[in-house]
């Protein structure tokens, strides 16, 4: 059995709230090529952003089930407070109602905002005993009311950390933002090549040195795309750590967390050369298959060479990885992660 582990659906445009449009908070246009934001627009490069497509499309690659995600323009970041509550609950209602219709295919994710705790504690509650929804989707940063970008590691979350360990949540952590967080002109396509992986690393930073995945051992976290400049930055943030003493008092020597059982990686890194040094360091057991489908920065047909698995299968072609253990990132790793096993 073959199990995305990262994997993104879009609903139809009749199907999201004529308040989001209306307020410009999200929409998709009638004829399904861009979806919209304000004044931002993102074209809709494959069918599989669509439901019965993404059926089509998962049977197509022999991908047998797919954990869908919540869109990352539905974070919420700095919307008013009843805009997010009413976003955040059409998002996390329409993803249970393509679990509810389609449960042998797909687990689905649900989100809060952590900048309003209050809903954010009841929203965790309602998903996971009225929707049945098990996958946590927090952002590595969120907007506090005094207009700092906050990581999602940070100690204002520990009340959330709290309940999710209480229901015993997989938890995915994934960037966005980057744009409205660095004062950098949004050029080259950097915020999604650069400053996204810049912000897994920071949050896996701060969630390592608070040593959050043993002060709440029933969560299991997932880090995007690989947690690929955290996995690469080890060894400085070992020498920062050593080095500055002073910096780092009361917290934990991230040597410690370094394959954790609860702190899992998916596969999305483009290349098996760092696929490898994520089998270094973290070990076989803690990567997953992520595809990011269907945005082209996903594992994509007509993508240059790339096509769903293609990373793995050139890692297990050349010795990187075993058939067994390419078999394992497919299945036993990502059930162990929802904690299915």
């Amino acid at each position: 059995m073959r199990i995305n582990g990262h994997g993104h659906i879009l609903p139809e445009p009749n199907q999201i709230p004529k308040f989001m449009k209306d307020k410009k908070l999200f929409w998709i246009d009638n004829d399904k090529k861009f979806m919209r934001q304000g004044n931002w627009s993102r074209p809709i490069t494959g069918s599989s952003f669509f439901l019965n497509e993404k059926i089509e499309w998962m049977r197509q690659n022999n991908i047998d089930h797919g954990v869908m995600l919540c869109l990352s323009q539905l974070y919420c970041n700095g919307w008013e407070k009843q805009d997010c509550i009413d976003g955040i609950t059409f998002q996390n209602d329409f993803n249970a109602s393509v679990q509810s219709n389609y449960p042998e295919i797909f687990t689905c994710g649900f989100v809060v905002q952590p900048l309003y705790m209050e809903h954010a504690l009841r929203e965790i509650d309602r998903c996971v005993n009225e929707l049945e929804l098990k996958v946590l989707c927090l952002p590595t940063h969120f907007l506090n009311k005094k207009g700092e970008w906050l990581s999602t590691s940070d100690r204002h979350l520990d009340p959330i950390y709290e309940l999710a360990n209480k229901h015993k949540l997989a938890i995915q952590i994934h960037p966005y933002d980057g744009e409205k967080m660095i004062a950098l002109k949004n050029q080259y396509w950097r915020f999604h090549l650069i400053w996204m992986m810049a912000q897994c690393a920071d949050t896996l930073h701060i969630y390592t040195l608070r040593d959050l995945p043993n002060r709440f051992p029933k969560i299991r976290v997932c880090f995007a795309h690989g947690g690929m400049l955290g996995i690469a930055n080890y060894g400085r943030r070992i020498q920062g750590y050593d080095g500055r003493p002073d910096i780092f008092e009361k917290l934990h020597d991230p040597r410690k967390s370094l394959g954790h059982k609860n702190l899992f990686f998916d596969t999305l890194v483009h290349d098996s050369y760092t696929l490898d040094l994520l089998k270094k360091r973290v070990g076989v057991s803690q990567i997953m298959m992520g595809l990011d489908d269907p945005f082209p920065l996903g594992e994509m047909e007509g993508v240059g060479t790339s096509y769903p698995g293609r990373v793995l299968d050139y890692a297990v072609e050349t010795g990187i990885f075993t058939e067994q253990e390419g078999k394992d990132i497919w299945h036993k790793n990502v059930l162990n992660w929802l904690n299915y096993n």
